[in-house]
């Protein structure tokens, strides 16, 4: 069950010291922005990959039920406290890598600044691609490494590492900054078809957020995301990409939203169909036992016993 290392926010107050007090209204707005442009119109199921506190869930509001993940079950707890329980959000704390969900599952995925807390991108991907149905969309945002002010302090020898290289930096422990062209790669090796590629936050300058109002500053970011498509030289890249085949695993699920367990395979053994009860899950195959605590589904660890 070794995965590679994970960057865990429990416990910490990232919603409101980060995003609520934090001046980051510009970049909430613009990857709303970006967001609204790239969700498909609904669907049945969507997995929202390093849902953190929910600060994005709410804006998916045509998908009948959302999965959220996320390693920290504090996050997830704050995204309870915000959202409410009911059946329209399943909670579930589970590693990325070891993903406990059916394959061809989710109509849809986002992972929103998530990836470059990835030490190994491409097998997170890879889980992700499993668990998507065939003709699903997947959302991803990276940190891109080929931004404006990389390429200016790498031209002024005031940081070491190229930003024109492929390989992903890690400029603080279990944070990376990735090449656009190697995630692209990635993503088209797992069999995704790239559908649109939008640049956000241009302007993610202190100074600039401090002279311009905010809206100015959305309206702006909101007119060049387009160029996304041709290069990208900005600090965030959003990705829409598709899986191929025909659409018939969609047809296999039932009419009304998904209930708990079915969606769920043993992240240990990968066997299906866990058995309820009530205060675990039950993997018939690995007799191993997952907990479900306050509404949430806990997959980091086996019970004890």
């Amino acid at each position: 069950m070794t995965t590679p290392p994970v960057c865990n926010y429990e416990g910490s107050d990232y919603q409101s010291s980060f995003w609520d007090r934090g001046g980051r209204a510009y970049e909430d707005r613009v990857e709303a922005l970006a967001l609204k442009r790239l969700l498909p119109k609904g669907g049945r199921l969507m997995l929202e990959l390093g849902a953190g506190a929910g600060r994005n869930t709410p804006r998916y509001t045509g998908f009948e039920q959302i999965v959220l993940l996320d390693y920290s079950r504090t996050q997830l707890e704050q995204a309870q406290a915000r959202l409410g329980k009911s059946e329209k959000y399943i909670y579930v704390a589970a590693d990325v890598y070891r993903l406990p969900f059916t394959d061809g599952l989710f109509d849809a995925a986002t992972m929103i600044r998530t990836l470059h807390h990835m030490a190994d991108a491409p097998k997170a991907l890879k889980q992700v691609r499993n668990v998507l149905a065939p003709e699903a969309v997947f959302i991803l945002e990276f940190a891109n490494k080929l931004n404006l002010k990389a390429i200016l302090r790498y031209w002024l020898r005031r940081q070491t590492w190229s930003p024109f290289a492929l390989e992903p930096v890690e400029f603080a422990k279990l944070n990376f900054d990735f090449h656009p062209k190697a995630v692209f790669n990635w993503l088209k090796f797992l069999g995704f078809h790239i559908e649109k590629i939008l640049t956000v936050s241009h302007f993610r300058m202190g100074f600039l957020k401090r002279i311009i109002p905010t809206s100015i500053l959305v309206f702006l970011d909101g007119a060049v995301q387009w160029t996304g498509a041709l290069f990208q030289l900005t600090p965030s890249v959003f990705v829409r990409a598709a899986t191929g085949g025909q659409s018939s695993a969609k047809g296999d699920l039932p009419s009304t939203v998904h209930r708990p367990p079915s969606i769920f395979k043993c992240p240990a053994c990968n066997h299906s169909s866990l058995e309820d009860r009530t205060d675990h899950l039950e993997c018939p195959n690995c007799k191993r036992k997952w907990a479900f605590k306050d509404g949430i589904y806990d997959f980091r660890e086996p019970l004890e016993g």
